[in-house]
């Protein structure tokens, strides 16, 4: 017999997302919204004033311990020891051949206290791979999937909204930098991080207080123009400001110096890491480019396609969309080295046997004033 699937989880939120008419999806074993209403609308909404996002999928990790900072610095290719008390970092971990299992997040709460967050669809994997990594250190992993809702208040109104809501000193807290606080009486990690392009806030909260929070978020943004916003203009918003999507972007066939991520290896930090030998060969290995492409025509490039130039195949497309900002449609690509200048001539999308015409332009599509 076939086994009967999961039932996809819900978040603490659920309810909320259902009366609020929201247009739900099954993503990495989640029902999460897709869409309230339009996500155009809600991807403009994030670009020009704020969004509400619920990001409870995701998967926490805390390692704790006199090791803790060691024992990640092995685990994952970042020097994690080095973060400051009250910083976050973005970071990768590899396999030994040096492909990438996701890309994360790590919080450091204290000297022996860290929070790695990983994507829902990976979250598994990467605790048991920080599990299996970490034995022979002082150092205990716990699975905090289960202890934490993800809020996410994203867009230029943002700092204002959360303001009038908490006490913490938002004004001197950095972008990828977290601080314990109280948000409308709920107690809350505070992190100045996300993944939209724009200025903003993820709050991680007791699964008990995400309503509270979420209703209290929605009543102060509502003058600003505040609306809930789903996954698909989450995938919008990161696209236009270039950034990776585990999958897409990045996969176990990849390193990071294939994706041009190379930055977050630390060859320099103290002893060996996982996957140390084979990112040390990727670096200097020639490789794809990863570029933007920008439609000259209405046709919407999707991931798999291939990118084409004088009658070859010089890359595939890894994600496309409409870009609601710049009005047309663009992709991110890897493509053959000669290929990737900003600006070189006869590129295109092979879609369903046609050659579109795109423009090669550097990431991002679209990077926030400040």
């Amino acid at each position: 017999m076939t086994p009967t699937p999961a039932a996809p989880r819900r978040t603490a939120l659920d309810a909320l997302h259902r009366a609020l008419g929201a247009t739900m999806t099954d993503f990495a074993g989640w029902d999460m919204p897709l869409r309230y209403g339009s996500e155009r609308d809600e991807h403009n909404a994030v670009r020009t004033r704020a969004g509400l996002f619920d990001l409870s999928h995701m998967g926490e990790i805390t390692v704790t311990g006199p090791q803790a900072g060691q024992a990640l610095d092995h685990a994952l290719v970042g020097h994690i020891s080095a973060i400051a008390v009250g910083r976050a970092r973005y970071t990768m971990i590899c396999q030994e051949d040096g492909g990438i299992l996701d890309d994360l997040i790590v919080y450091r709460l204290g000297e022996s206290e860290f929070v790695v967050v990983a994507n829902a669809s990976n979250a598994q994997v990467v605790l048991d791979a920080v599990t299996a990594r970490v034995a022979g250190f002082e150092a205990d992993v716990r699975d905090d999937r289960d202890a934490y809702a993800l809020i996410a208040v994203q867009g230029p109104e943002s700092p204002a909204i959360l303001a009038s809501l908490t006490d913490a000193d938002l004004d001197g807290l950095k972008y990828y930098a977290g601080l314990p606080g109280t948000v409308a009486g709920v107690p809350a990690l505070i992190a100045r991080t996300g993944y939209t392009g724009e200025d903003g806030f993820e709050l991680f909260v007791a699964p008990a207080d995400a309503e509270k929070l979420w209703q209290a978020i929605t009543e102060a943004g509502s003058p600003a123009g505040l609306v809930p916003c789903g996954l698909s203009c989450r995938d919008t918003l990161r696209l236009e400001a270039g950034m990776p999507l585990y999958g897409h972007e990045l996969t176990a066939d990849l390193t990071p110096f294939d994706a041009g991520l190379g930055r977050v290896v630390k060859f320099d930090k103290p002893g060996d890491f996982v996957g140390r030998e084979a990112l040390r060969a990727a670096a200097d290995r020639p490789v794809r480019k990863l570029v933007g492409l920008v439609a000259e025509g209405r046709r919407v490039p999707r991931a798999g396609y291939p990118v084409v130039a004088d009658g070859k195949v010089i890359g595939e497309v890894t994600s496309g969309a409409p870009s609601p900002t710049l009005g047309k449609p663009i992709a991110i690509a890897y493509v053959d080295a000669e290929h990737a200048a900003p600006g070189t001539e006869g590129v295109g999308v092979d879609i369903r046997g046609t050659h579109e015409p795109y423009e090669v332009v550097a990431l991002p599509f679209y990077k926030r004033t400040r």
